[in-house]
This record gives structure tokens, C-alpha cells and sequence, in this order.
């Protein structure tokens, strides 16, 4: 950061790196103790709270970050929940929504500087930007992703649902060499497979012929959706494409490579920083909600709003109140039949009871290496699930060997691992090492998380496996119902003998006649996947077999299951217990089910069995997957094999086999069940690495419109007067050199006179843009139809757009008017006008304005514009009862004072009316927390505080806000 001092107090505790002595690095570790007067170590600190600890020593320089704070962090015991701190993330990770505003204020800030008489090329972001563009894609095609494909639906897959020119059919290519019988375009050659790792050239796009196994080339659609997005998007993608070019510290993930949250998780995390030989933790803040993915790799991070990113990138801090950190501690072994998935919802459940919001969680204990990195991260996304900030698990050996398959080099890896032990953020396995302490902890049990089914007819009736047996009994005995069936005591062991291709069969009530593998919504986790594929592979190298008539299938979510589960080697095996892939889309869990056979059907009838289906699917309704299947059961996809193979539900798994092998002995599902031990060790080498080769191959190679898209190169971007996604903004206008005493605000009218709980929503722009409003009169005056008005979040590099959208929410009840709507009085005029025409009216009469409120104001999600809208606006101040914190913060932050009334006074007890003037005073040095004197045009005086926390808020207050504080250190 550009700001930190040279004379910093820490400067005494930088070490070299044990034997790397070019690397140095703060040894945090030496710090706390007797010597500070504390009775706490690092030892005794949460990891997730160390590295808040790390980022306050390294960026300490006694203005943003001081020694007390840093000292109040290694005493968070007692200080938990009591203080604000500030932290200083390593980099910021932004959406191209909520990036472009922080770009372009960058661009501004340029010319601002240049203006200024400065040099525009010292106008950089403080930290790492990484900005991906992943929010501009919108489907205005869709078909069948693979040409020719098995359509199980019906209807014509060539046959586009846009309203938009039709797209035209492809020609039919001939099939694979020697492969008479293949429905898809692919051309010929081989999956060629070497110690179980996938050699083949991995192409842009992951879609695989399901027949054949081979790349296919993009499909139109794919390729139509492209050329749209890029044709509607092209000036802000000339925008990103500048900003990568001139900016240092920025990168642009173009469009096509993947989402904001996976790309951080697989591309960007560095786990440790290395910036000129100099090692501190990786940490991250984003304006994406999945930013807390990363904390599944030991890297603290969370989402925040586009105005902290921003500040980040300014080289400042977010602040946040130093938080509890709940300690969930892992133990037991999972049951061997529990798969990823029942773990990560088991956990999920059970913290959510444990009320964690507005906490950090980390995990520890002996469970937690039992955990892959994929089941980490799956855990630490679901946060929102749980309402925690974030949910940290510290790197350890699990971590680092995920690292060395992703491509870490193998020296970078020891670096890394020599340098978390130095500062004490390694987690080790050994039930010896300390653990630190937490606000609270919470036990979880893995050996309390039991395998379940659904069903019979409901996804919501849980089963657990181990009582499988004795509850479809139970079924059978009860009356016909959400469950029961109501078979005589007497037909319940009754048996249907039956001929299929040459041999006798016995139905049963239980039999099973439908299984079905299918990859979607909660199983494609790759970990459930190869579960079933490993276990398909022991069952054929045992000698079991499914019975013939039963309907199998495979159907995955993507060509890269198929991609991965053939490159892992098991794909073969689950063909031949009769899980061949059918396709790719919604089949069997929407009734899309090939017939059973008539002998199968009639025998089922005939003796009134209740026949069942088991598939890995979300839908499971009586009759849903085929008239004569009475008992449906939702499963994991390795459970959906092992009922397969048993051909029964009415069977107990521990007890009874699943059939017997060649030689004759009886296998058992715990023979064959593969161990997470052994999944960890397929996921991480034929999955994981293939990914983040593929990853790594995308960003090598560009995106092709991308390379070809023309940017300019010039410090200063050009910007275009006719423009409407795109213009400079107004907030460097009166760009300062030197800080000024606050001026008076004299006679300022009330532009809106607001009540209890104005969100975030009802003050910024957001959604799309209504043919009524200011912002579509703009847009109209510019040329532009209603069909391409796009939305305000496309626009939000047009100040003028937001601007007029500023308070254009159609619920917003302003009291001047009485009735929910974006309008007000403007009282020189007595006219009622739009939000923005009011304001524009004052402006040009050199009027200033401020907003009457009353408690929670800025109640919600952090959005930037709820605070750049009124400054361009001409809000000066916010007079209300209470705020939401970081909104107060954020109108500091852009140069609007927030004002309270003092305790027990609001406008209607102080007797006003808001149609009054408004005169506020401030004295020439403000103080944190000053009481200041408001005088109204009727005579009334009255006292409000400045909501002013610290000296770094005044400062900021001073220059202007944040933008113009910065932007005058580049002078």
C-alpha cells in the first residue's frame, strides 16, 4: 500500500526466511506477551483473527492503521465485538457490474490528476484488481447443446426459443470411423488413458460427443450467445480492455473463461504473497457473494460492497468490528456410506442452529482433515446458508497437496508451506498441537452423519439407509397415504416369476426396475460421481452384475462429467452394469424414461406389486418416473448402483449381500464401497488437475473475440461525448490539493423528507430502466428505443444514467407526497417533479439539499451508488434518527456528512415539517462525535451529531470523500 510508512513500529520483527534468505517477511509470531502488557499470544488466536493480525503489523503507519489497533486485534478476547479495526486486504476480486463503476472513476481520477498539473500514470490501483467479466452474458439462444443428440423430452432440439432471427439447422456429420452406430458430429480418434490421468488435448470448451468420448466443436448457440453479448457489450469491453492496458496492478478476465467466485478459487488465489522477495498472507474482499469459496483454501476473504472494493483499491482499509470467531470442531469418522454431499449439508444444517451470523467460523479438530478442498470450499460458499461473514480453514497438509495438483510449483509450495509454519497460520494434523482459542465451539460429530434416501413419493421423507428395510415395511403396512401403500399382511412376501431374454426373474414388492444416475443441481459434486463410478468398478471386478430388465441409465449434467469419469478410468464399468450415457439433459426425473419391458409391465400388474425406482435426481412423485412404478427413491449416485445391484430395497446392507462373486462368496456393499481416502486421491488427480489445466488454458489462449477486440493505449482514456455506457464523472470537480475546513451549508432545502427502514434498494439504482423515468428521458433524448435501454446495472458507468436513477425506486414513500413514488416538491416552484428534476433545479439555482430521515437509514446490501447517487445529486447532508453503519460510513466516504438526531429527538417531536431551510454550522477543526447547531428559516435551533468516528473519517470528510483524498496524493 502507497501509503505506508517507512518509519513503521514494526519494522524490528521483518525476518529471512529460515533457509531462503532472499525472502523476508513480518514474524508477527515474536510480538505479543508480557512485553506488550497482554496475556495473549498468536498462539492462542484464532487463525482467522492471525491473519487480520499479520495485515495490521505490515500496513501499520499510525494514521489509517495504528498501533492500537493492532494491539486490540492480538487482545481479541477481550476486545471481540467492542472495537472496529481496520484490515487490509492483499486484493480485490470484482464483477463487471459492480467493477466498471471503480474502473471509471479510476479513469477520471486520471484526468482529475493530469488537470491538477500531476502525472496520470502515477494513477493506479494500491493492490491487485483481478476483474472478471462474468455478469454480461444473457441467453438470447438456446437448443441442444450436442448436435443430434438423444433429445429423451420429445420435441425438436434444433429448434431456437429466441424471439430473434432463427438459428439455422446444422448439417448432419457423418460418424466416427468404424463407429456406424454414433449419433453425434464428432470426428474420429481415441481417449487415450495413462495412470489414470487424461492426456488428451483439452479443448475450449469441455462438451464431449456422449457417445464417443471426443471433443465437439461449439455449439451455435454457444457461439450466437457470444456474439450477441459482445455486440451488446462492446463499449464497456473496450473499456476493460483500456484498463488492462494502462493500469498496473489490473488484470481482466475476459468474458467466456468462467464465473468471478470460480475463477478466484482456481486462478487467482495465490495462498501467499510474494511482492519483491517479501511474503505476507493472501486475503481478499469481492464484490461477488461466493468470494468466501476461497477461505476452503486457508485465504480470508468475504464479499462487500462496489464503494469498500474501491477503497481497497485506493489503497485503504475496510473496517469491520473485531468479530466472534465460533470454533467448529470436527471429529469421528464419517460413515463410509456418507458421500461429500451428506457431510456438507449435515454441516450446513447444524451451524445454521447454531445461530453463527454476523460471525467467523473456523473449523478444527480431527475431522477436518477428512475433508477435501472441494467439500472446503463447498462449506465455506454456503455461508449465506448459515449467515456467517465467513468460514475459515487454515492450510494445512490436505490443502497443500490439492496446491501441487493444481500446478503450484514444487519450490513455490515449499516456500509457502516453510513460511505459514514461520507465522504460525499452518494448521497441523496432530492431535498434540494447540488449538486456539474461540468465542464458542461447536461439535459436529462426523460419525453422526448417516447416509439418507428419499422417498417413497416425497423428497421431503427422509430415510436412512440403515433403515431402509424395516421403513419400506412400514410402507407396505400403512394405509394408503403420503406413504403407505395398504398391502395385506398376507401378499407382502408374495412373488411374480417372470420371462426376460431366455431366463426366469422373480418380482417382488421392493424390486426394482428403474435406476438411474443422473448429474444434477446437488450431485454434480465430481466426488458423488466417480463414488459411483469406483464402485461400479469393484462390483465388475467381483462378479456382480445387474439384472437385465432393469432400466439403467447415465445421464450427467455436462460433458465434463463424462469427460472426468472417463479420464478417471470408470466409465467403462458403469456401462457395463448397464449405466451407459444417454445424453445430456433432464430425463428420467421428468418422466422421460424408455418403457419397461411388457413382460415386466404385465407381471407387475399382475400381481399388484409395488415395484420401485431409485435415481439420483430431485423429483420423486408416485408415478412420476413411470405409471406401474408405485415407489420412487431419491439416492446418491453410488447408492442408485448399489440398489441396482441388489435389486431390491428390501435389504440391509450391513447384514445382507449384494450378490455373490466368482468364487462364489458373498460381497457386502462395505467390499466394495470405495473410501474417501481413495476418492480425495481419483478427485485430485483426474479431476482437478484437468480443470485447472483447462483453466490455465483459457487464460493462455484469450477468448478470440477478446484478442481481436480493438482498445485504445492512449494514459488517458478517450472518452466518448455520444456515449451512454460509458462517461467521466463529475466527483473530481473540485479536486483539492489540500484539506479545507468544512464549509457551512446555508439554506439548504429538504429534497426528501424520508421514514424508518430507506434501504439501500429504495435509494440506489438497480433493476431495469422504467420508460417513465428520468433515466429513460436521458436515454430517449440520446437516440436510444426502450428495447435498448438495457438495465442500470449495464449502465453503471454512465453517471448520468444513475444519477437519474437515484431514488427512482417506485416504492420509495417520500412524505411531501404521501403515497409510495419516486417524486418530490420543489418548494421554490411548488412544482412536484422526479427525484433527479428537483435536484437538477436546485443545482442550477445553487441551492444545496439535504435528506430528513428516520431510523435505520441505509438499512441493506452495500451498493456504491446509494451514495454516489446523492452526491451527484447535491446532497450535502443526511439528517436521521440512526444508520445502518457501513451506508454511514459510505456517505463519508463520498463526501456527505451524516448527521443524528440526538437521543429521543426526531423531525416530528422537534416539530418540523421539512418544507423549512436548513442551516448547519460546522466549527473549523471537527472532533469524533461533536455536537453541532442546526438552525431551520422559522427560528427553531436545534443539535445534531456528526456521525464522525475516528481522525480518519474527518480527514476524509475534509478532502471530499475518499475519490478526492486519494486522488490529491497522486499530486
Amino acid at each position: 500500500f502507497f501509503f505506508l510508512s517507512s518509519g513503521s513500529p514494526y519494522q524490528t520483527v521483518i525476518e529471512t526466511l529460515g533457509n531462503y534468505p532472499q525472502k523476508k517477511f513480518y514474524n508477527v509470531s515474536k510480538l505479543g506477551g508480557t512485553n506488550w502488557l497482554l496475556c495473549f499470544t498468536l498462539d492462542t488466536l484464532p487463525y482467522s483473527i492471525r491473519v487480520l493480525f499479520e495485515s495490521s503489523v505490515r500496513n501499520c503507519d499510525g494514521f489509517l492503521v495504528k498501533e492500537t489497533d493492532a494491539m486490540n486485534i492480538l487482545n481479541w478476547k477481550m476486545k471481540q465485538n467492542n472495537v472496529e479495526v481496520p484490515f487490509c486486504p492483499a486484493r480485490v476480486v470484482l464483477q463487471d457490474f459492480t467493477g466498471i463503476p471503480a474502473m471509471v472513476d479510476f479513469a477520471a481520477m486520471r484526468e482529475a490528476v493530469r488537470n491538477a498539473g500531476g502525472d496520470p500514470m502515477k494513477v493506479n490501483p494500491a493492490c491487485p484488481t483481478d476483474l472478471t467479466v462474468d455478469h454480461s452474458l444473457q441467453i438470447d439462444f438456446s437448443k441442444c447443446a450436442i448436435q443430434n443428440a438423444p433429445n429423451p423430452g420429445g420435441g425438436d432440439s434444433q429448434k431456437p426459443m429466441a424471439k430473434l432471427s432463427p438459428l439455422k439447422a446444422q448439417p448432419r456429420k457423418p460418424p466416427c470411423r468404424g463407429q456406424t452406430g454414433c449419433k453425434g458430429p464428432c470426428s474420429a480418434g481415441d481417449v487415450s488413458r495413462s495412470s489414470g490421468q487424461f492426456s488428451a488435448q483439452i479443448e475450449n470448451t469441455p462438451i464431449l460427443c456422449p457417445f464417443h468420448l471426443q471433443p465437439v466443436p461449439e455449439p451455435e448457440t454457444v457461439l450466437k450467445n457470444q456474439e450477441m453479448e459482445f455486440g451488446r457489450n462492446r463499449e464497456r469491453l473496450q473499456f476493460f480492455k483500456w484498463s488492462s492496458k494502462v493500469f498496473k496492478n489490473v488484470s481482466i478476465i475476459p468474458p467466456e473463461t468462467g464465473m468471478a467466485h470460480q475463477v478466484n478459487l482456481e486462478y487467482l488465489s495465490r495462498v501467499v504473497f510474494e511482492v519483491k522477495d517479501f511474503l505476507y498472507p493472501d486475503s481478499v474482499v469481492g464484490t461477488d457473494s461466493h468470494t468466501t469459496m476461497v477461505n476452503g483454501l486457508g485465504i480470508l476473504g468475504w464479499g462487500v460492497g462496489g464503494i469498500e472494493t474501491e477503497a481497497v483499491m485506493m489503497g485503504m482499509p475496510v473496517t469491520l468490528v473485531l468479530p466472534e470467531v465460533v470454533g467448529c470442531e470436527l471429529t469421528g469418522t464419517a460413515s463410509p456410506l456418507a458421500t461429500s454431499i451428506d457431510i456438507v449439508l449435515s454441516i450446513t444444517k447444524q451451524l445454521r442452529q447454531a445461530d453463527v451470523a454476523g460471525k467467523f467460523v473456523e473449523f478444527f479438530g480431527s475431522g477436518v482433515s477428512q475433508l477435501s478442498v472441494a467439500d472446503r470450499t463447498t462449506i465455506a460458499n454456503m455461508c449465506p446458508e448459515y449467515g456467517a461473514i465467513l468460514s475459515f480453514f487454515p492450510v494445512d497438509n490436505v490443502t497443500l497437496k490439492h496446491l501441487k495438483h493444481t500446478g503450484f510449483d514444487k519450490a513455490k509450495l515449499e516456500v509457502m508451506e516453510a513460511y505459514l509454519k514461520a507465522v504460525k497460520l499452518f494448521r497441523h494434523d496432530e492431535s498434540s498441537s494447540r488449538e486456539p482459542e474461540y468465542s464458542q465451539v461447536v461439535k459436529i460429530s462426523l460419525s453422526s452423519i448417516i447416509p439418507y434416501v428419499s422417498g417413497p413419493k416425497r423428497s421431503q421423507d427422509r430415510v436412512a439407509v440403515n433403515n431402509m428395510k424395516s421403513d419400506f415395511q412400514a410402507c407396505l403396512n400403512e394405509k394408503s397415504g403420503v406413504k403407505g401403500f395398504q398391502i395385506a399382511v398376507e401378499k407382502q412376501n408374495d412373488t411374480v416369476p417372470v420371462q426376460y431374454e431366455g431366463n426366469e426373474y422373480k418380482l417382488s414388492h421392493g424390486c426394482i426396475v428403474i435406476a438411474a444416475v443422473i448429474s444434477c443441481t446437488n450431485n454434480c459434486n465430481p466426488s458423488v460421481m466417480l463414488a459411483a463410478g469406483l464402485l461400479a468398478k469393484k462390483a465388475v471386478e467381483a462378479g456382480l452384475v445387474v439384472k437385465p430388465y432393469i432400466r439403467t441409465s447415465l445421464s450427467p449434467g455436462s460433458g465434463m462429467v463424462t469427460h472426468y469419469l472417463s479420464s478417471s478410468g470408470v466409465l467403462p464399468y458403469l456401462s457395463k452394469l448397464g449405466f451407459e450415457v444417454v445424453g445430456y439433459g433432464c430425463s428420467t426425473c421428468v418422466g422421460n424414461t424408455t418403457p419397461l419391458p411388457e413382460a415386466i409391465r404385465n407381471a407387475i400388474k399382475q400381481g399388484d406389486i409395488i415395484a420401485c425406482g431409485v435415481l439420483s435426481g430431485t423429483k420423486n412423485f408416485e408415478g412420476r418416473l413411470c405409471d406401474c412404478v408405485r415407489a420412487n427413491y431419491l439416492a446418491s449416485p453410488p447408492l442408485v448402483v448399489a440398489y441396482a445391484i441388489a435389486g431390491t430395497v428390501r435389504i440391509d446392507f450391513e447384514t445382507e449381500p449384494l450378490g455373490t462373486g466368482f468364487d462364489g462368496k458373498s460381497i457386502y456393499l462395505r467390499d466394495i464401497w470405495p473410501t474417501r481416502r481413495e476418492l480425495h486421491a481419483v478427485e485430485e488427480e483426474c479431476v482437478i488437475s484437468s480443470m485447472f489445466k483447462e483453466l490455465r488454458e483459457k487464460m493462455k489462449k484469450g477468448n478470440k473475440r477478446w484478442n481481436l477486440l480493438e482498445a485504445p493505449e492512449s494514459t488517458l482514456f478517450p472518452w466518448d461525448l455520444k456515449s451512454t455506457y460509458i462517461r467521466c464523472p463529475s466527483f473530481f470537480d473540485k479536486l483539492a490539493k489540500e484539506p479545507v475546513s468544512p464549509q457551512p451549508i446555508e439554506n439548504a432545502h429538504v429534497l426528501l423528507y424520508l421514514g424508518d427502514s430507506v434501504t439501500t434498494d429504495h435509494i440506489s439504482p438497480a433493476g431495469s430502466i422504467a420508460r417513465s423515468s428520468a433515466a429513460a428521458k436521458y436515454l430517449t433524448n440520446k437516440g436510444l428505443t426502450p428495447r435498448e435501454f438495457n438495465s442500470y446495472g449495464a449502465r453503471r458507468g454512465n453517471d448520468a444514467v444513475m444519477t437519474r436513477g437515484t431514488f427512482a425506486n417506485i416504492k420509495l414513500l417520500n412524505k411531501f407526497i404521501g403515497k409510495p413514488a419516486p417524486k418530490t416538491i420543489h418548494f421554490p416552484s411548488g412544482q412536484t417533479l422526479d427525484v433527479f428534476e428537483a435536484a437538477e433545479l436546485y443545482q442550477k439555482e445553487g441551492i444545496p439539499v439535504i435528506i430528513l430521515a428516520g431510523k435505520k437509514y441505509g438499512l441493506g446490501s452495500s451498493r456504491d451508488w446509494a451514495a454516489k447517487g446523492p452526491f451527484l445529486l447535491g446532497v450535502k447532508a443526511v439528517l436521521a434518527e440512526n444508520y445502518e453503519k457501513v451506508h454511514k460510513s459510505q456517505l463519508i466516504g463520498i463526501g456527505i456528512a451524516p448527521l443524528q438526531f440526538l437521543p429521543g429527538e426526531n423531525p416530528s417531536t422537534l416539530g418540523l415539517t421539512g418544507r423549512e431551510q436548513f442551516s448547519i454550522l460546522f466549527p473549523p477543526e471537527l472532533s469524533p462525535g461533536m455536537t453541532l447547531d442546526i438552525k431551520t428559516s422559522t427560528g427553531k435551533v436545534f443539535s445534531a451529531i456528526a456521525l464522525f468516528e475516528n481522525d480518519v473519517e474527518i480527514t476524509l470528510y475534509k478532502y471530499g470523500g475518499s475519490l478526492n483524498f486519494v486522488a490529491q496524493r497522486f499530486l
